[in-house]
């Protein structure tokens, strides 16, 4: 009995802890992700340094091999002057730099191959946490619509269709004022007839519309002279 109560109590911890995990998940994964990014942060770092460790076993490599050169040299030139003690120690530190030569040789080569493993890790994880983001993101996303679907009842949702209908019909009236205002422009812009005529008639074209004084006196004029 005490072994099943056991089991039991355990049974509900891990259903608890399910539980708790999915109602939570978000900001889990949320928290998961940025200690992934800052593992992978830590990652990109040590391939940096590896890379500049590689970096100066090569410069010292470079420097070995040009010292063992020089010495070379050196060494030939005192053997040709018959300076065979001279010859001897420079032997002597050729040798020694020689073998420090191809330990540093065998550091790089180390190197190297130790980067390359390291780059492809650094990029495999760099793409699974690019992965990762890009989920998180649509699991967002989702979890926003389903609780919208939750917290909008279906009769509110109703709603929406009265709002997009009210839209409609606030679009149509702003388009009609729109065309109504060119309209107007369009009738204001349109000569009147009236005072086109008038304009017409003061260049000249066709018979005056305003019997102006010269008129009048040139008429008089006519009558006075049919009278005599």
């Amino acid at each position: 009995m005490f072994k099943q109560i056991v089991t039991l109590i355990r049974g509900r911890a891990h259903m608890a802890e399910e539980v708790f995990a999915d109602r939570h998940a978000l900001p889990i994964l949320a928290q998961q992700i940025r200690d992934a990014a800052r593992g992978v942060e830590s990652a990109r770092r040590a391939v940096a340094l590896a890379i500049a460790q590689n970096r100066l076993e090569r410069e010292n490599a470079e420097r070995l091999s040009a010292h063992i050169e020089e010495l070379e040299i050196r060494a030939i030139a005192a053997l040709e002057k018959g300076r065979g003690d001279l010859a001897a120690e420079a032997a002597a530190s050729i040798a020694r730099l020689e073998t420090e030569l191809q330990n540093a040789r065998q550091v790089q080569a180390e190197f190297a191959d130790g980067i390359d493993r390291l780059r492809q890790a650094v990029r495999q994880s760099e793409t699974r946490l690019a992965a990762l983001r890009r989920g998180e993101r649509l699991a967002a996303a989702r979890d926003r619509t389903q609780r919208l679907s939750r917290e909008v009842p279906g009769n509110d949702l109703a709603t929406l269709g009265d709002a997009e209908a009210t839209l409609a019909r606030l679009e149509t009236r702003q388009r009609e004022a729109e065309l109504t205002a060119e309209a107007l422009i369009e009738l204001e812009e349109t000569p009147d007839p009236a005072a086109l005529a008038q304009k017409l008639a003061a260049a000249g074209c066709g018979r005056p519309l305003v019997t102006s004084a010269d008129d009048v006196l040139e008429r008089l004029r006519a009558k006075m002279n049919l009278t005599l």
